[in-house]
């Protein structure tokens, strides 16, 4: 069997491993212009690192090609089939490259945190000297599973899933690409086709391209020749029913609504279903979670404060953990929300507030809230009369905080159901303490 024969048996993903950085996919936010480990890349360098990120995001891709560029001697072998006995070889050879060839030595671990404390205390001393430049991969938290002093001779470089833009430019190189990749088969791919696709590697590379390599071998000439890669034939590449789901059509936004509002009549289970059909479907789980923020502030509101805040907690969770781990972010979100108390005061108050704003357009601000840091503008009047609030009794005042042309004009109007009957209370409160101001001032001027 001849070297080319061999490589064409090889999977998709192997053959498409990126031999150059500019062929590397993902990871802006750490091969960026100016980021490290660009720098370290164009300076021919490498460093200890473990490499932290879930499945098929090119972490052995890129432990090799930070190696190769550092013209280093790499070795590469997996925890789950290698021992203390190993790393001693290995640190033999470290001591030989050193001696006879003049190079360093890069150790790249494969799931780095299936080694016991005791195959990682074996590293130890030799990363510390420097014989050793270790390159741990790991899709579990490193805090947890890789023992800290370790963690401190390495620093942790956390890799992100593949979002939608990256895997289409994986899957477009792939079917372009004559030499190593499908391009020779001149496939077709029907966008829907490569919605589920997409959909289904949950920003795994390498599932995605197995799953394409398989479909590029069911996809068949057509009375025109031309072979094309469908929808069915996406299905049974990974296995999966493809939903009937248009992101950019009417089921769309029958969806959405649907999600939208199961979440404004209180219904767990409804929002549930809905956010399952989405995420099957293939929808973006950042649009619903942004949908979902959304939904917090314009139907929950203050009636429960913290559904907002969770939501923004829910986003960040599902950046750190990607799917299929962060999409549970989206049920506890989704949950949450169906079952917290329910006020549009603020949305109704916000968007009466602007109303005004447009309809009697930039109405000057009263002088005695501006603000006076100069002397030409006390003696203009800016802040005359302004009464500091701390200094009153309850931090109650009498002032109006409205142009003239709005004054006493009301927006907010606190429901009685969640936090918002307490912002009731207080205003309720706040009121009955400006009458009692207000009488004060009328007895006063009565008697003068």
């Amino acid at each position: 069997m001849t070297g080319d024969q061999a490589k064409a048996l090889e999977p998709l993903a192997q053959r498409l491993r990126p031999r150059g950085l500019d062929e590397y996919i993902g990871q802006r936010h750490l091969l960026g212009p100016g980021k490290l480990l660009r720098l370290l890349y164009e300076r021919g360098q490498v460093a200890s690192m473990i490499l932290w990120g879930p499945p098929g995001v090119g972490k052995t891709s890129l432990a090799r090609l930070l190696t190769r560029n550092a013209k280093a001697d790499y070795v590469e072998f997996s925890a789950v089939l290698s021992g203390i006995k190993d790393v001693r070889e290995v640190v033999d050879r470290a001591r030989r490259a050193r001696g006879l060839l003049e190079r360093p030595t890069v150790l790249f671990v494969d799931e780095i945190h299936r080694f016991n404390k005791a195959q990682q205390d074996a590293f130890l001393p030799h990363v510390e000297s420097g014989l050793i430049t270790l390159i741990g991969a790991t899709t579990e938290n490193p805090s947890f599973e890789i023992i800290p002093a370790l963690i401190s001779r390495a620093r942790v470089i956390v890799l992100e899933p593949l979002g939608r833009e990256e895997l289409e430019e994986l899957v477009a190189m792939a079917l372009a690409d004559r030499e190593r990749g499908l391009g020779r088969l001149e496939l077709e791919m029907e966008p829907q086709a490569l919605d589920l696709l997409i959909m289904s590697s949950g920003g795994d590379a390498r599932s995605l391209l197995n799953a394409l390599d398989l479909a590029s071998g069911l996809a068949r000439p057509d009375q025109d020749g031309r072979r094309r890669v469908t929808s069915a034939i996406i299905e049974e590449s990974v296995q999966r029913k493809a939903w009937r789901y248009d992101k950019g059509g009417e089921e769309h936004y029958n969806l959405i609504s649907a999600l939208h509002k199961s979440l404004r009549d209180s219904d767990p289970d409804g929002a549930l279903y809905w956010l399952s059909r989405m995420l099957e479907g293939g929808e973006d789980p950042v649009y619903l979670l942004r949908r979902m923020i959304r939904f917090a502030s314009e139907d929950v509101g203050l009636a429960d404060p913290l559904s907002l805040m969770l939501g923004v907690s829910a986003l960040e969770s599902f950046r750190l953990l990607g799917s299929p781990e962060g999409d549970l972010a989206l049920a506890h979100l989704a949950v949450h929300l169906a079952c917290a108390p329910k006020s549009n005061a603020v949305y109704a108050a916000f968007s009466a507030a602007r109303a005004d704003a447009r309809k009697h357009g930039p109405l000057p601000v009263p002088l005695h809230i501006r603000n006076a840091p100069t002397r030409l503008m006390r003696d203009l009047g800016y802040g005359h009369g302004y009464q500091y609030a701390h200094d009153h009794e309850e931090a109650v005042v009498d002032q109006e905080h409205l142009p003239p042309e709005l004054a006493g004009r009301g927006y907010y109007r606190p429901t009685d159901r969640g936090r918002e009957k307490a912002i009731a209370e207080f205003l309720r409160a706040r009121r009955e303490r400006l009458e009692k101001i207000r009488a004060g001032k009328g007895r006063d001027e009565g008697k003068g």
